[in-house]
């Protein structure tokens, strides 16, 4: 389960800005987790909570926004939502393809006290 070494490192960006900040307490982090990015949503939630659990991060929300898999097709050069994993373009069913979004996975808030 690669979760738990993406949760990991998820913590140690988390607590670094919470020592940037001197924070003490974390309430919630809202992750961006694309739609290839390969991550299981409920997977990650349940090793956020096994690594918290009895630190400062205990309880802390984790959000997480799934962002679409999105193309850029350089023959009619239109931006589109490739849907079911069809790396062909819906307007002219062009194969040169250019993913533009949903394969990243970033912390993009996080609310602390």
């Amino acid at each position: 389960m690669h979760e738990m070494s993406i949760a990991m490192s998820m913590i140690e960006i988390v607590r670094e800005e919470m020592r940037k900040c001197d924070a003490k307490t974390l309430r919630s982090v809202r992750l961006n987790i694309g739609q290839m990015s390969a991550v299981v949503p409920e997977a990650l939630s349940f090793c956020f909570e096994v690594i918290t659990k009895g630190t400062e991060m205990e309880g802390a929300r984790l959000m997480m926004d799934v962002i679409p898999l999105k193309g850029y097709c350089h023959t009619c050069e239109k931006e589109f939502e490739i849907k079911d994993y069809v790396f062909a373009c819906p307007s002219c069913e062009g194969t040169s393809i250019e993913i533009i979004s949903g394969r990243d996975l970033a912390v993009v808030e996080i609310e602390v006290d």
